[in-house]
């Protein structure tokens, strides 16, 4: 009369006696399937979830009908068997649509930040080449650079946005703190923060940053904490912006105080829309509650990293007037920004993680404020020209312990996800706590669903603080209570925005986090559609829009290098002939292809210029070696040559200076950063046009 489908836990019905199929478990039934094999009421209620008796009332009516008599408590039995059976294939799905979803997420984050570190090569030979044609700057080039930024803070300053260190505070309603910080300025500070009364005013914000750098200036490069006054140390990790959880944390925890200390893992700003307010929150604490707060550098707490991921922006959009001078008050905190700490000689807490070669001896040793860019490291003064400008011994043990993340397998290497750092097995922690006499390491860096994850034997602990990091209801923030002398383990989860995840089903925080996750994955492809479009061309002999389902997985990894299950992400991305089973590709690049149903405009130049700004950013920084704002003649001719021993066709110096005076579009000398832009917004405008002229000229 009815039967479980092969292979899950749905229903169909068939003539005859009820039979019960004993198929594989897999979770993958279709719900197309389920809707054809099982009554349109009853489809309809399984589908939404609503496994409760009185959905699969009807399948105890056949069962009465059945000629096999059953006992009351018989039938009651099978149904709850059924139910349950039911119900674990369905979260079975879901827990599979959650791990794809955050493969999506995890893949996308690190294939940016690859590129960012990929950049660090053309920096170190651009720095290097730079070095070698012009030397050690004039001082005449320096003092022209001091004369111009000198200059830019008086304009802005007569204008009435600069920051005039003499001068108090305007009268208006910005909250009244006073220095030295005492715990009345906190509450003020997060009443302020809290509640999006006022912003500071940026002198306010300018005397923080730099009593924070001159504290910081104090300490060692690894910070040492114990828990003989407090008993207790509590431990957290990226926050990113997110304001909201640290209040969280502020909540259930309390403030910090010597009693009650805090250790925050780097990673304080970018993403989040309240980078600023949490740096300086957590620096107005360590000002505050001296002995209550210990600061670790993050991989992110990195202006080159900060232009590419929002923190720069975030500064500038908040302060107009001030950024830049803020901004460098901000670098001069990075750069004195302790790498680790330790707890009562036992507990190494570092951002990253660690390598086969990290020497706490050497890190303890090191200079850590000329770091102000791990991206951009220094070059040795004494170095010989055409030498090798960069200790790169000493580099690697920054960049390891910042940049690192632990695997299961034996052994250290390279961590080709990130493009920095190293994957550290469990042979090379024990080797590194038995050296060190620690018992366990604790670093951050990774998000986790669940706030934190355990690995290495106990060994290592990873915290991740920031709650609904990728999307609404897509993880879980944590922070981690070491009490007592033995140093007990306590893990506390949270989420902030309860009120708005509460709302949610389980189903529903699925649905919204693997909407987003296509979303973005979408937005990567588009970065990506003329390459793929030419290899679907190529794969497709006939023209036909047809490709094989492995001929598509292997161009989209080909082409993205992202590392995701194409083949289980193939029905949201595309459709397949329901004759030949064969995938139209084109489909790819249509988001109505796929159950998101999100309509996708045709890409603009405005869209390619949009996807590409942050790299532009990022090199435009660079090439301005003065950071006075502007890319000079000079300044563009040497980055040129260098790229000029990397392309097929190297330029002529006439040729350069062509270039650089066509993107001068003001004829002022100078090239900013809107004529930066701008310049490949109209290159890439002229490259479209030639591409589809040629793409007439071939049709036709």
């Amino acid at each position: 009369m009815f039967s479980l489908a092969e292979g899950c836990g749905c229903v169909s019905f068939r003539g005859g006696r009820r039979t019960r199929s004993l198929g594989d478990d897999s979770s993958s039934c279709r719900s197309s399937e389920i809707e054809q094999e099982v009554p349109k009421k009853l489809g309809k209620r399984i589908l939404n979830g609503e496994c409760t008796m009185k959905a699969l009332a009807p399948f105890l009516k056949f069962w009465k009908r059945d000629d096999v008599s059953m006992t009351k408590a018989e039938r009651t039995m099978k149904a709850a068997i059924l139910i349950q059976q039911w119900y674990r294939r369905y979260l079975a799905r879901m827990e599979v649509r959650r791990r794809y979803t955050w493969t999506i997420f995890q893949s996308i984050e690190y294939a940016g930040e690859q590129d960012q570190v990929k950049l660090y090569n053309f920096f170190n030979a651009l720095l290097s080449h730079m070095r070698e044609t012009s030397g050690k700057p004039s001082s005449e080039r320096t003092s022209r650079t001091a004369s111009v930024m000198e200059q830019v803070f008086s304009e802005e300053s007569d204008e009435g946005g600069g920051v005039d260190e003499t001068a108090p505070p305007k009268n208006s309603r910005e909250p009244d703190i006073e220095f030295p910080l005492q715990r009345k300025d906190i509450d003020l500070l997060i009443e302020t923060f809290r509640k999006k009364k006022h912003r500071l005013h940026p002198k306010q914000v300018a005397q923080i940053l730099k009593e924070a750098a001159q504290m910081l200036k104090r300490l060692p490069n690894i910070n040492v904490a114990t828990t003989s006054i407090s008993s207790q140390i509590t431990i957290c990790g990226d926050l990113h912006g997110k304001l909201d959880d640290l209040l969280v944390i502020f909540h259930k925890n309390g403030l910090p105080s010597p009693e009650n200390p805090y250790i925050f893992n780097g990673d304080f700003v970018d993403r989040g829309k309240k980078g600023l307010e949490v740096f300086l929150l957590l620096l107005a604490c360590m000002l505050a509650f001296p002995g209550g707060v210990y600061l670790n550098r993050g991989n992110h707490e990195d202006l080159i990293m900060n232009t590419r991921y929002g923190f720069i922006r975030e500064v500038h959009q908040k302060y107009r007037h001030n950024a830049e001078r803020l901004l460098k008050l901000i670098e001069n905190v990075y750069r004195w920004l302790p790498l680790g700490t330790i707890i009562n000689n036992r507990v190494f807490v570092v951002h990253g993680g660690i390598s086969d070669t990290t020497d706490l001896d050497m890190v303890r040793s090191l200079d850590r404020d000329k770091y102000v860019s791990l991206l951009r490291p220094p070059m040795n003064e004494g170095a010989a020209p055409g030498g090798e400008g960069i200790d790169k011994v000493e580099w690697k043990q920054v960049f390891d312990i910042l940049w690192s993340d632990p695997q299961t397998i034996g052994g250290c290497v390279a961590n080709a996800l990130r493009g920095a750092g190293t994957y550290f097995g469990p042979d090379v922690t024990t080797t590194f706590l038995s050296k060190n006499k620690l018992s366990f390491l604790v670093r951050s860096h990774e998000c986790k669903p669940g706030g934190y994850e355990i690995l290495h034997n106990g060994n290592v602990i990873t915290i991740f603080s920031a709650s609904n990091y990728y999307e609404l209801g897509s993880n879980k923030g944590a922070y981690l209570k070491l009490c007592g002398n033995s140093l007990d383990r306590q893990f506390v989860q949270y989420t902030a925005a309860v009120s708005r995840t509460r709302r949610l089903t389980f189903r529903q925080r699925v649905g919204l986090v693997e909407s987003s996750a296509m979303r973005e994955l979408h937005s990567q492809i588009m970065t990506a559609r003329r390459t793929l479009e030419a290899t679907f061309r190529s794969m497709d002999v006939d023209q036909s829009g047809l490709i094989s389902v492995s001929d598509w997985c292997f161009a989209m990894e080909e082409t993205t290098r992202l590392g995701l299950p194409w083949r289980m992400l193939k029905d949201k991305l595309v459709r397949t002939d329901p004759d030949t089973r064969l995938v139209r590709y084109m489909d790819t690049f249509d988001l109505t292809a796929n159950r998101g149903g999100r309509k996708s405009d045709a890409q603009t130049v405005v869209e390619t210029l949009y996807k590409n700004k942050r790299s532009l950013e990022a090199i435009f920084k660079i090439l301005d070696k003065d950071n006075s704002g502007y890319i000079t003649l000079e300044e563009f001719s040497e980055a040129c040559q260098l790229l000029g021993k990397y392309m097929p066709n190297p330029m002529t110096q006439e040729q350069l200076v062509d270039i650089c005076r066509l993107m001068d579009i003001n004829k002022d000398g100078l090239v900013d950063l809107n004529e930066f832009l701008e310049s490949f917004r109209l290159a890439e405008k002229s490259l479209h046009e030639e591409e589809h002229m040629i793409a007439e000229i071939k049709a036709s």
